[in-house]
């Protein structure tokens, strides 16, 4: 309970700062400490509040709070509930830090953070072998993008001698133009910062190349799923592209690279969604799916329409996640969909749930998926370039995909004939009160939220952004809104078809249509479609062959046996440990026992340490000694005379 007050009063405070800042157009910089003083680097603990920031202070606080309260019965009865709940609340505490930081420091802090919280919940069930790897995942290719990341901050300092974001932004026509020294070639500045920044969105936002952590991260507790993929984790390389928005406009190649890479993000994972048998994996690939379609959209310099697709996607993703809590919840932790069905009668308000998250993800109209999604690809279209119409291209079929896998998993959970086990379907139970609050009010968001801000966010004309936002060119809202009616609802079309085609290929059986689907299914086409699709475009085994397996071996042939067993451990501290223990050993023997072997012994040591600690020194060429060193010499010589 504390932990959910904690993060409800945030919320309270979050809404506060929305009707400040983004209602009243009073934007806020709050400076607390100096954290890092000297005479080239200056940082402080400060947070800026703007436009972008007070939605995301809303996005974050609002589904954490519902995440929390519904953890509350979900994780009842956990032993280590409490560390669970320590964790939520750490993980969005650093999600704070991130969007409301206002230099790249401070922001960087919240997006180790974030990675740090994931690793802890994906892992949280640490007896779990695959927890465990899965948490591992995570955490390495996020250092991949993290290396991105710190890459840009370097080179942002070394650009602007600063890493405040005011500074930054402020000074960026004065580098128009510069080349930067990367790698040995010359590049523009602003290409080759903008190029590192989107590397560390790649890893954290899971784009094509760095998402193979994504599906993984269901190992963890449903509720983290919900945290990780609605509202925090994979939403900061996204936050970061926006914020930056500035950086990223003044290198139109980049743009372009974005572009290429969201729209294939979206065609892929939505297309390995087609095949997965997991309820959570299939709501993890949608995820992925739709952070592709705002990564594209900021490609396309419509900042503003991503941010409105990433608030919606938090409500409705939120509540999908939470509504398959509490399936699997109430049948006894199963997540095989091919274990499931006839669910229904037992989950009926759990089904409505899952009913209108998936409508509002599949885009249907007057939901809230529909006011942002469908904005995306109109204004891709009304770019008229080729790169314009192949992220249209894209997108809409990843529309289709979305919606046949929406349907799949709402027939296989619910509507076809259980194929589940006598002993789950007898104890099978809808959730208690306490978890279905959450999903009341994320059902309320995930109806009525895109039709009540879409004026806000995208309408013509509208001040919202103020400063917030830059964009070079003209934004072409306008004339998205004059396209030809056909391609405007070719989605819609896509969305539909992608509704028959499921429910006759899945629910064929109760059509008797069953002899039809079947034959597609056996077909040897379908079934080379398949594997390839449930390999998942074979991006798994293509890292493990030719990087990870490299690169295991690299380490242990070169690095572990060459460096370490060879170099360092000779020449370093084993080696010299060997070595005195040698020299200890040879010089022991010296002693024998006998009193005038000691003494022989001290008498030249001291001897020999008064010569090596006074100088002699020479005057006009005459050796002159010390007087301890005279009197050092005739000791010396009394020895040998006695």
């Amino acid at each position: 309970m504390l932990s959910t007050f904690s993060i409800f009063l945030s919320f309270i405070f979050s809404i506060l700062a929305f009707y400040e800042v983004a209602v009243k157009s009073s934007f806020c910089t709050v400076t607390l400490t100096p954290w890092i003083n000297t005479d080239l680097f200056i940082c402080h603990w400060g947070f800026f509040f703007d436009t972008i920031a007070s939605v995301m202070l809303i996005v974050v606080c609002s589904v954490s709070c519902l995440v929390h309260w519904y953890s509350i019965a979900y994780m009842d009865g956990d032993p280590h509930q409490g560390r669970f709940m320590g964790y939520l609340s750490l993980f969005t505490g650093f999600m704070l830090i991130l969007v409301t930081a206002d230099n790249f420091i401070v922001m960087f802090l919240g997006w180790e953070g974030i990675g740090l919280a994931s690793f802890l919940l994906i892992s949280f069930w640490y007896t779990r072998i695959r927890a465990g790897q899965a948490a591992l995942k995570a955490m390495i290719v996020n250092r991949v993008g993290d290396l991105g990341l710190v890459l840009a901050i370097c080179a942002i300092f070394l650009t602007f001698k600063s890493v405040d974001y005011v500074i930054v932004f402020g000074l960026l026509p004065t580098v128009v133009n510069q080349t930067f020294t990367f790698l040995g070639f010359d590049f523009d500045r602003f290409t080759i910062i903008s190029f590192l920044l989107f590397w560390g969105a790649v890893g954290k936002s899971a784009q094509i190349g760095l998402h193979i952590w994504l599906p993984d991260a269901m190992e963890g507790p449903t509720p983290v799923s919900a945290l990780i993929h609605a509202a925090t984790l994979v939403t900061a390389g996204v936050f970061l592209i926006i914020r930056c928005s500035l950086i990223f406009e003044q290198s139109l190649p980049i743009l372009f690279f974005i572009t290429i890479i969201g729209a294939l993000t979206a065609f892929f994972a939505s297309s390995v969604g087609l095949v997965q048998n997991d309820l959570k994996r299939v709501i993890a690939y949608s995820t992925c799916s739709q952070l592709g379609y705002m990564v594209f959209a900021c490609g396309l310099s419509h900042y503003s329409v991503a941010l409105f697709h990433l608030a919606n996607h938090a409500l409705f993703k939120a509540l999908l996640f939470l509504s398959a809590g509490c399936v699997i919840h109430g049948l006894s932790d199963e997540q095989d969909l091919r274990k499931m069905g006839g669910l229904i009668r037992f989950f009926p308000i759990s089904y409505v749930m899952i009913l209108t998250g998936s409508l509002a993800l599949t885009g249907i109209p007057f939901l809230t998926g529909f006011y942002s999604k469908d904005a995306i690809l109109e204004v891709a279209l009304s770019r008229y370039s080729m790169i314009g119409n192949f992220a249209y291209f894209l997108g809409s079929s990843a529309a289709f995909f979305t919606s046949f896998y929406s349907w799949r998993l709402l027939f296989l959970t619910f509507i076809v004939p259980t194929s589940s086990y006598k002993y789950y379907i007898k104890n099978c139970h809808e959730a208690g009160i306490t978890m279905l609050i959450p999903l009341f009010v994320l059902c309320f968001g995930s109806v009525f939220a895109g039709f009540i801000f879409k004026d806000a966010f995208i309408g013509l004309g509208t001040p919202f952004f103020e400063n917030s936002i830059f964009v070079l060119f003209c934004p072409i809202i306008l004339e998205a809104e004059f396209l030809n009616t056909f391609l405007k609802n070719l989605p819609l079309n896509f969305t539909l078809l992608g509704f028959i085609l499921s429910f006759f290929s899945v629910y064929a059986g109760s059509l008797k249509l069953k002899k039809v689907a079947y034959t597609l299914k056996v077909s040897e086409n379908w079934r080379k479609i398949y594997t390839f699709l449930s390999k998942k475009w074979h991006f798994d085994q293509i890292v493990n062959r030719y990087l990870i397996n490299k690169l295991m071996l690299f380490g242990y042939s070169v690095a572990f046996q060459n460096l370490d067993k060879t170099n360092i451990e000779k020449f370093g501290p084993l080696g010299f440990s060997v070595l005195t223990n040698k020299i200890a050993q040879k010089t022991s023997k010296i002693h024998t026992g006998f009193i005038y072997h000691n003494l022989f012994l001290i008498i030249f040591g001291f001897t020999l340490v008064s010569f090596l600690s006074f100088n002699i020194y020479v005057i006009n060429d005459i050796f002159i000694s010390s007087t301890f060193n005279l009197l050092a010499l005739s000791y010396l010589v009394f020895f040998f005379i006695s």
